[in-house]
């Protein structure tokens, strides 16, 4: 039972630091628990998640509580109601998706080769949307959501970064740094709440769950100010996460050879 909750205490510092930064919070959780031979599950992870999502909901809770305002009341013209409709265009690939292969995902590729494959491709993503960009107009609209959906659900590969390949994608097609942010860590609203619903459903955490998912959201709501205010509102600084990433895959591979020559 201590082992239990020293693992899943573990892991929700993991959780909470790397949620809302672009190195594939998931690839990490997935690289500790081999590193400790710890088996926490989907459940643990679900529930973590659900600590970073209300994080989202505590620190732009305002915006969300306008967003859904004006889309329930109709007013899908307004800034707030078209932006509720980018998000719903943006969900729509990774939720498709994710119902139809997830668990096969969870099953057969999460594995020490995948996640360096991975960190390697978050690492190229990262430093390319670091140096260019395929648009100049920085407004946001329903085709430049729709990509960075597809760059979310690009994300179900282990070692590929949600908040990454999102961030990345909006850079490239001429978001702002803020703005790119701001509407990846909004995009996560619905597909953490999606898979909460369908994980746990009507199960009931373990206690040791309950305390790893306040000790999450407590390390994720400091790590998301520092990221939304300080860390990546210059998309240079993609450049120091790139270089983890790749550095990471590197060291991974290099492991993996010296395994199999054993």
């Amino acid at each position: 039972m201590a082992s239990d909750l020293i693992g899943s205490f573990i892991l929700a510092i993991v959780q909470g630091i790397t949620e809302w930064l672009p190195i594939s919070s998931s690839g990490h959780l997935a690289l500790t628990e081999k590193l400790l031979g710890f088996e926490g599950g989907l459940l643990l992870q679900v529930a973590l998640h659900f600590g970073t999502l209300m994080a989202v909901f505590v620190y732009f809770g305002k915006d969300i509580t306008d967003i859904l305002q004006d889309f329930l009341e109709g007013k899908w013209k307004s800034k707030n109601g078209k932006l509720a409709l980018f998000l719903i265009v943006a969900t729509i690939p990774a939720g498709i998706l994710g119902l139809i292969v997830k668990d096969y995902f969870d099953l057969y590729f999460l594995t020490l080769p995948v996640l360096a494959f991975g960190f390697a491709i978050t690492g190229v993503f990262l430093f390319i949307a670091s140096f260019y960009q395929i648009k100049k107009d920085n407004e946001l609209s329903y085709w430049k959501a729709f990509f960075i959906g597809l760059a979310q659900m690009v994300a179900i590969v282990p070692g590929i970064s949600r908040a990454g390949s999102t961030l990345s994608m909006g850079l490239l097609l001429g978001l702002k740094e803020k703005e790119a942010m701001r509407f990846s860590f909004l995009m996560a609203v619905p597909v953490i709440l999606g898979a909460n619903i369908l994980v746990i459903g009507e199960q009931q955490l373990p206690s040791s769950f309950i305390w790893a998912t306040l000790l999450c959201f407590i390390i994720a709501l400091g790590v998301l100010h520092l990221v939304y205010r300080y860390i990546l509102v210059n998309k240079r600084n993609l450049r120091w996460f790139a270089l983890y990433c790749l550095l990471l895959a590197l060291a991974l591979g290099t492991w993996l050879i010296f395994l199999a020559i054993q």
